[in-house]
């Protein structure tokens, strides 16, 4: 019997071993759930190499790093949490890029629901008939600070901020909406289109709020070999094929 633990034994050490890929870990903005998956997909059939990526709203993904989390690239939705990071040190600022921008919509739930023309004069109440307004937090998730400052600038906002329920991505609004849950919702142009039980109804004025604009970045205390080619890949020809087909203006 101990002769043959021995056999066995020495023969699980002679059997192969898969080699364990290399990984990056992205932190990444909720809004660029579909195309950035696909994106992954496809570098690991090219390279090998697995791609883990964390989605969330861009304030808590950055307060993340701000804690120590151990992210390798980070994709923000906007550039003032890049910023934030930039200025404590926290990313390395050699390989930041601004990769994309978006529109601003508002949608209905619901495919097929009437166009709504966006003024001054939208009388946004009277469309919500009492029901809710769905947008990220309008203090911190990019979407939803793009949303306030849309709202306000078109002096829509007063009226209301009452009814708004936040929520802690974008994603989630468009879900809320998706559901029934609110009438309306604010989110991007391309969260929109990824969503058949939504309908676009109106696009924000692009000079209403801030330009729309996702940059990208390693982590400064990240020394992973792979955030330089992750990094180059996102602006390579096939990731632009796929970010522009789900409805992102490339930059790069």
């Amino acid at each position: 019997m101990k002769l043959v633990r021995n056999l066995l034994f020495l023969s699980a050490l002679a059997a192969p071993v898969p080699a364990l890929a290399d990984s990056v870990l992205v932190f990444a903005a909720a809004s660029l759930r579909d195309a950035l998956t696909e994106i992954a997909e496809d570098y690991e059939a090219e390279t090998g190499h697995e791609v883990v990526i964390s989605f969330a709203g861009s304030s808590a993904l950055a307060r993340q790093i701000q804690n120590g989390a151990p992210a390798d690239v980070f994709l923000s939705a906007n550039l003032a949490w890049m910023d934030a990071l930039e200025d404590e040190g926290l990313i390395d600022a050699d390989s930041r890029r601004d990769l994309l921008g978006n529109s601003l919509v508002l949608i209905a739930s619901g495919a097929g629901a009437a166009p709504i023309e966006l003024s001054p004069d939208t009388d946004l109440p009277a469309l919500l008939d009492g029901g809710r307004l769905a947008m990220a937090l309008v203090e911190a998730v990019p979407a939803g600070i793009y949303g306030k400052a849309a709202l306000t600038s078109l002096g829509l906002w007063d009226s209301v901020a009452d009814s708004v329920v936040q929520t802690d991505n974008v994603r989630a609004a468009l879900a809320l909406v998706a559901l029934g849950e609110a009438p309306l919702g604010v989110v991007y142009a391309t969260d929109a289109a990824a969503e058949p039980n939504v309908s676009a109804v109106a696009t924000f004025p692009p000079d209403s709020h801030p330009a729309i604009v996702y940059p990208a970045a390693a982590v400064a205390d990240s020394d992973n070999p792979l955030n330089g080619p992750f990094l180059d890949y996102l602006a390579s020809p096939s990731a632009a094929e796929v970010f522009a087909r789900m409805g992102f203006e490339v930059l790069e």
